[in-house]
């Protein structure tokens, strides 16, 4: 009796005699392909991928970009208290032509 509600259980569980040989998802794959495929998708898909990325960038960053005017928004310069550092106006990676404080950009 305990025997068969033992099997029983072990079925509803899932775990039935251990499988011999080798599992079902490793046998799609064959080992000596996957690092040529993994070799090949580096060297024609990645590196140039990078490569693009890189040359994007910097085709980018040689356009001077206009800067937009400041219009002051209430709602975007609420402070409720002054930061911590500096005269408590300016965030900590704060970029003068980028970024206007609550009055304007600093050099206009």
């Amino acid at each position: 009796m305990a025997a068969a509600v033992a099997s029983w259980l072990s079925r509803l569980l899932g775990r039935s005699r251990p499988q011999l040989g080798r599992p079902m998802s490793s046998a799609a794959y064959s080992r000596e392909g996957s690092g040529c495929m993994w070799k090949v998708l580096t060297f024609f898909v990645v590196l140039p991928g990078v490569g693009v990325s890189m040359l994007n960038v910097y085709l980018k960053s040689q356009k001077q970009h206009e800067r937009p005017e400041f219009v002051a928004y209430p709602h975007l310069c609420i402070m409720t208290k002054p930061f911590p550092w500096g005269d408590g106006n300016q965030t900590l990676f704060h970029n003068s032509y980028v970024n206007p404080l609550p009055s304007g950009y600093e050099d206009e």
